[in-house]
């Protein structure tokens, strides 16, 4: 998602477009629940993970080879929603060969290297990827060019985790004994949605999915076009590579460590009584990027600070938003009602992120900064709906 909204920034697009069309992109995630028990039940997840791996390395060959041509920007936004529903396939397939092949304490064990691994992905293609298409832009002088290489060296990438893990992920399950009629995999399908929807407190929980990000749903689609707008246009004037050092990198990394952080404090004393804090916290946070955008002639380092700092307080704030997912979940169907939850949690992105580029192209910079600080009332005021258990979270 960040690498489609630098590249097409890069490319000339406008705000409103970059916000509005790659915020579709997300749908894939909000539906993802509607298709997820069909996965489980055709073939093996070894077979869709491997499946997926292996169109979203043609899917980059595809963005590569789009680039040059006259409709790159149609091509590409067809590419890329072809990436979303792969990607998301692979996440239902990975997550669920994981808890296959694994055993219960290896699932333990092995957890915090999924997760870094996750982040160590996460700089690559945020950081490392923008860095070296901001370093051919410069060389090359020719911007469609670097960012066809970057997504060729995408492809080829994926292409050898496909050949990888072709031969490394063992068989471990069994087409015969998975297949189930259709009318099972309805009723499940129907019981499981059933289910969700009485819940106590399904509405304010919904409620609370769709608007604790908020703000930094719209913020999170023109930091990167902030960054690279030139001083006159009210960004930062960064270039390519910078971006992926500041945001891509620095960022990352303040966001990995405020997750930690958060993780560490709720397991002391509950989500119960950290949920407000960490409210807050996501919430002021963002009035970093108000000063950015009144201090346009900030020096790098303080751009660095400021994006850390932000990055931290969303990486603390989102503990406490995971960990409700996770308490609203309980229940007989867990792992199928997260999967909604997390339906709901794309679908809070995905709508405020369209606008935000259109709010941003009518207020300006400065005023949508602002208009993002007041959308923070939103994620303060969901926390006193929600009721929780205080003891949820608190390590045993």
């Amino acid at each position: 998602m960040t690498i489609s909204v630098i590249m097409y920034k890069r490319l000339g697009i406008s705000n409103t477009d970059i916000a509005l069309y790659t915020g579709w992109l997300y749908l894939p995630w909000v539906i993802k629940p509607f298709w997820s028990p069909f996965v489980d039940i055709i073939s093996t997840k070894r077979h869709w993970t491997l499946t997926m791996q292996w169109l979203i390395a043609a899917a980059f060959a595809g963005i590569a080879f789009a680039l040059p041509t006259p409709l790159w920007f149609s091509l590409t936004l067809a590419v890329f929603w072809m990436v979303g529903f792969t990607s998301a396939t692979h996440d239902i397939a990975a997550d669920g060969y994981y808890m296959l092949a694994l055993s219960e304490h290896q699932q333990s064990l092995y957890v915090g290297i999924r997760s870094t691994f996750y982040r160590v992905a996460t700089v690559v293609g945020q950081g490392l990827l923008v860095i070296i298409a901001g370093a051919l832009e410069t060389t090359t002088g020719d911007i469609p060019l670097s960012w066809a290489i970057v997504f060729a060296i995408l492809s080829l990438l994926f292409l050898g985790f496909a050949l990888y893990h072709s031969w490394a992920m063992p068989k471990v399950e069994s087409k015969a004994g998975k297949l189930r009629s259709a009318s099972d995999v309805w009723r499940e399908f129907v019981d499981v949605f059933t289910e969700f929807f009485r819940k106590k407190q399904v509405g304010v929980a919904i409620i609370f999915m769709l608007l604790y990000r908020l703000p930094e749903a719209q913020l999170v689609k023109l930091i990167n076009p902030f960054l690279l707008d030139p001083a006159e246009a009210g960004g930062l004037g960064l270039s390519t590579a910078q971006v992926g050092v500041v945001y891509g990198t620095v960022g990352i990394i303040g966001l990995t460590l405020g997750g930690i952080v958060g993780g560490i404090v709720a397991a002391r004393r509950g989500l119960g009584f950290w949920l407000r804090p960490m409210a807050w916290s996501m919430s002021l946070t963002c009035l970093t990027f108000v000063y950015l955008s009144f201090a346009t002639d900030a020096p790098l380092a303080v751009v660095n600070i400021c994006v850390s700092i932000e990055q931290f307080g969303y990486g603390f704030g989102f503990t406490a938003y995971m960990l409700y997912l996770i308490y609203f979940s309980e229940g007989h169907h867990r792992t199928a009602h997260y999967s909604i939850c997390t339906g709901f949690m794309a679908l809070g992105m995905m709508l405020p992120g369209m606008a935000a580029g259109w709010i941003q192209e009518a207020v300006g910079y400065q005023n949508f900064f602002i208009w993002t600080m007041i959308c923070c009332l939103a994620t303060i005021g969901v926390t006193y709906l929600i009721r929780i258990d205080p003891s949820f979270g608190v390590k045993k």
